[in-house]
């Protein structure tokens, strides 16, 4: 069978995965090494992705806020273990001027730094050392802060979406009196991105701590959502640190306490990324093109008028009212009447994933009705109903149509969590080639054994079980 993307994801997911981008019209490579042009289409998934996730950010009480780009490097000094995990990433701006050199613009030898820059890989270091001023009391704490920023950590092995040099994400920072209230709210942003991902992304996780040995540099606890592509690797979509007092000492957040005597205060960090989006695209998508749920579809309903020339305009003027109808109930509605053949249209938003495709000829507009067909299903879901029951069920469909999408991942990932009961039994399935996740008990992959199956299959502990924490997860991942 022909399908608009090739390889299909049997053949060759990866490849697959690339052309999906292109064919969807999502992003380009740009001219800077490792970093992407997110194109307006993808921009506007990213937009209505973030602007859900603000809203449930600030209803925990946290405020937005922006914070430089550049870091002095004596900030990454202080917290030697927190750097070690980006030091490789780093990107170093060294002088502050160019100069024309030989016929050529070059870094002027004269306008070296004093002290270097670094570009922010991540925000602790340059948050903390505001935090140390903003906080004075136990009057200020909680503080709650949070930025939508890019950051850049110098990727060797880019891949659009999934690993870029440069990445827009938020960062969310908070300072709190005690351990146990920062801790509850690391688990509570832990929790906020699975129900994120579950009803905005219709994407299924498995949620879990990460084991010692995965944490975040610097972290006490690090909390992770973990998605499993249809490919069966992990991909791991947002993560949430206890961060105990360890940048708070090195940072000098301290407060007066009620009892007059001066403490270190107990930060958290969290963040999500333009990443979600890699694993939307793998997640639900198929060989034709990309597939949206409606809650992040930039249309969640096309129309297109089957026109010929001698009704062209009468057509339009219809299928443009449908639209403004739909409009009026609350859906996200395109009108296509660009000079394209129909057939053309067609494919060009199946392959963009719109959730409802929605066909209008000169009998549908003579007889008040529409051909619809859900994206998710395919052929199999056309049917031809009255425009007014189409305004009617709109919302009802596209509900559906999210709900339909969680349970169909949910159901395939049943397929792909595998328990093993020893690493012989793991190093069996790793031989025979299968791709899961695969549970085991936690003790049995702290030793020499189980490092040498990193080595040679190329997996990592995903992160404990969060219904019973004395297992873990082990995967390949993204």
């Amino acid at each position: 069978m022909k399908t608009a993307i090739t390889p299909t994801r049997a053949e060759n997911f990866s490849e697959w995965y690339q052309n999906l981008i292109t064919a969807a019209d999502l992003a380009e490579n740009s001219p800077v090494r490792g970093c992407m042009t997110i194109k307006p289409y993808g921009w506007a998934i990213w937009e209505l992705m973030r602007d859900e996730m603000d809203k449930r950010i600030k209803a925990q009480g946290v405020q937005n806020a922006n914070f430089p780009l550049l870091i002095p490097i004596e900030f990454f000094n202080k917290e030697a273990e927190h750097v070690a995990g980006f030091a490789k990433e780093a990107a170093v701006v060294t002088h502050y001027r160019l100069r024309m050199i030989d016929g050529t613009l070059q870094p002027d030898p004269d306008s070296k730094l004093t002290e270097p820059y670094i570009i922010r890989p991540t925000s602790e270091t340059i948050i903390g050392e505001a935090m140390s001023r903003w906080v004075q009391s136990y009057r200020d704490l909680p503080l709650k802060l949070n930025q939508w920023v890019n950051v850049m950590r110098w990727e060797m092995r880019p891949r659009m979406f999934l690993r870029t040099a440069e990445f827009n994400w938020q960062e969310g920072h908070n300072a709190f009196a005690t351990h146990a209230e920062a801790n509850a709210d690391a688990r509570k942003m832990h929790g906020i991105y699975a129900d994120y991902m579950r009803d905005v992304l219709a994407i299924p996780v498995i949620r879990g701590e990460k084991t010692p040995e995965e944490r975040f540099a610097g972290a006490d606890h690090t909390y992770t959502v973990e998605q499993i592509m249809q490919d069966g690797k992990a991909l791991q979509a947002g993560t949430s640190h206890d961060l105990g007092q360890h940048f708070a000492k090195s940072f000098g957040i301290q407060y007066l306490g009620a009892d007059g005597k001066l403490q270190n205060a107990w930060t958290t960090s969290w963040g999500t990324s333009t990443r979600m989006m890699g694993g939307l695209f793998m997640t639900h998508s198929d060989d034709d093109g990309l597939v949206l749920p409606p809650a992040v579809a930039p249309y969640q309903i096309v129309i297109i008028p089957i026109t010929r020339d001698e009704n062209a305009a009468e057509l339009n003027a219809f299928a443009e009212n449908v639209g403004q109808q739909l409009r009026a109930v609350g859906i996200r509605v395109l009108v296509d009447t660009c000079d394209m053949r129909a057939p053309d249209k067609m494919w060009k938003w199946i392959k963009r994933g719109v959730p409802l495709r929605v066909e209008i000829g000169a009998r549908e507009m003579a007889d008040a009705m529409a051909t619809v067909t859900r994206r998710d299903l395919g052929k199999s879901s056309k049917q031809t109903i009255a425009i007014a029951d189409l305004v009617a069920g709109a919302s009802d469909m596209l509900a559906g149509i999210q709900r339909d999408m969680y349970n169909a991942a949910a159901a395939r990932n049943d397929t792909m969590i595998v328990n093993v009961a020893d690493l012989d039994a793991l190093e069996s399935e790793l031989a025979a080639g299968r791709v899961a996740f695969f549970r085991l008990k936690y003790d049995m992959t702290t030793n020499e054994r189980f490092d040498g199956l990193i080595e040679k299959y190329k997996i990592s502990r995903r992160c404990l079980d969060d219904n019973d924490p004395t297992y873990v997860f082990v995967a390949k991942s993204y």
